[in-house]
């Protein structure tokens, strides 16, 4: 998870600040709907702040799931893929 000190000088909860950036990049949707979202959750932000904090956090989001992503893929032993028919199986040495 994140580094908790990255969040020191905001209001906002860090979870707050995670779903509306993450809710902004995962899904098509716009600042203003986002904004719209969370007013529906009860949490009122303007969709400058959700700007603010993508530009800020968006990359420091990026790096970890990537991160998480090389983690799971190191994880597996074997790896196989199908071209056309015949499968061919990968092992690291």
């Amino acid at each position: 998870m994140t580094n908790p000190r990255i969040f020191r000088y905001f209001k906002t909860s860090p979870e707050i600040i995670r779903l509306a950036v993450m809710m902004y990049v995962r899904y098509p949707l716009s600042l203003r709907n986002v904004e719209d979202l969370l007013h529906e959750r009860g949490i009122d932000i303007t969709h400058e702040t959700i700007r603010f904090w993508w530009n800020r956090f968006g990359s420091i989001f990026a790096a970890e799931i990537r991160r998480s992503r090389i983690q799971a893929m190191r994880s597996f032993r074997h790896r196989q893929w199908h071209l056309g028919l015949l499968p061919v199986l990968w092992t690291r040495s």
